[in-house]
């Protein structure tokens, strides 16, 4: 005990801090996260290998040791460029999908989504398998999978001419499509989609709505665009979703870059409930410097609210030095 100080002091200085500060990860591009069983779960691209995160508070997932849970073979399809993993449950098991490519072919053509499962209930202890590669139409990056209406859909960024756009699928299996019912919903035709000399849609999320909508909130431009954004998806929860006229794209970016905060290229995100599951959270990578470079992203995260008609509202992305109010919950 301090000196002097009362048993309302020593409780007060014991309390934990009720805000932080972003980052999460210094280097943290393509953040995920995911909450189960009382813990969440983190993951990024590093690169060479998958990492899992485990805590119990959002605020302080990354904060914690990482656990190698995979690493590519030396050669093959799925060998190098290890990038955007996401951790799903599924059917009672863990599934990690990220995208590979092959070292003997380093280009579009030889990327895909590939996935691995884990039986154990702690998906950083157990062993992981290899399922393959997804059966998607395309190759492609960015697979992520979402259930709606009794029936489970996958969801990536398939290479199609020069452009990346946004194909949907159901799936048979977690590791297996109904690729003859792949369709495209989406393509680039905004400006703010063709930035940094390419057109590109990629990293695909799903979000429910608050008034019968469904959201696919995505990515927009190259990665070493400055104004990097996310754009939005809606579908009509009725609709059928693999319809491309199911789906209506936002003529304008949901999150962008803020040049009065210091933040550039705000993309390629997850979203998260906090522990008592009362607020949504909003996960995603940034820059601190407008340099033009695919580099330098760390993962950050921040609340978001909802506007009147169920549309989802993100605000602008706060600076790095910015408190905030930790999770409800935590």
């Amino acid at each position: 005990m301090v000196l002097g100080a009362g048993p309302g002091d020593v409780a007060q200085a014991q309390q934990p801090p009720r805000t932080f500060s972003n980052p999460l990860q210094t280097n943290g591009p393509d953040p995920w996260v995911i909450s189960q069983g009382g813990y969440y779960y983190y993951t990024n691209t590093t690169g060479n290998n998958l990492q899992l995160w485990k805590s119990r508070k959002l605020s302080e997932v990354a904060s914690t040791k990482p656990v190698v849970v995979w690493t590519p073979p030396a050669t093959g399809p799925n060998s190098t460029q290890i990038w955007a993993p996401e951790l799903h449950f599924l059917d009672g098991k863990w599934y990690i999908y990220y995208t590979a490519s092959d070292k003997a072919a380093v280009d579009d053509a030889h990327r895909y989504v590939f996935v691995l499962e884990n039986a154990s209930p702690d998906p950083t202890t157990g062993t992981w398998v290899d399922k393959g590669k997804v059966n998607t139409k395309y190759s492609g990056l960015d697979g992520t999978v979402f259930e709606h209406g009794g029936q489970r859909y996958f969801v990536y960024s398939a290479y199609i001419g020069p452009q990346s756009t946004l194909a949907i699928a159901p799936m048979k299996t977690p590791w297996t499509l109904d690729a003859s019912k792949e369709a495209t919903i989406a393509t680039p035709t905004y400006a703010w989609e063709k930035g940094g000399g390419r057109q590109i849609l990629e990293g695909p999320e799903f979000l429910p709505g608050r008034q019968g909508q469904l959201f696919i909130v995505y990515s927009a431009s190259a990665c070493w665009d400055d104004n990097y954004a996310l754009g939005m998806l809606t579908a009509q929860a009725s609709s059928n979703l693999l319809k491309p006229e199911s789906w209506t794209k936002a003529a304008q970016p949901v999150f962008h870059s803020s040049a009065a905060n210091g933040v550039w290229g705000p993309d390629h995100n997850s979203f998260t409930k906090s522990p008592d599951g009362r607020e949504d959270w909003l996960v995603y990578h940034a820059k601190a410097a407008a340099d033009g470079k695919c580099e330098g992203r760390s993962s950050r995260m921040q609340k978001f609210g909802w506007n009147a008609d169920g549309t989802p509202n993100f605000g602008a992305p706060v600076t790095l030095t910015a408190p905030q109010a930790r999770p409800s919950g935590e």
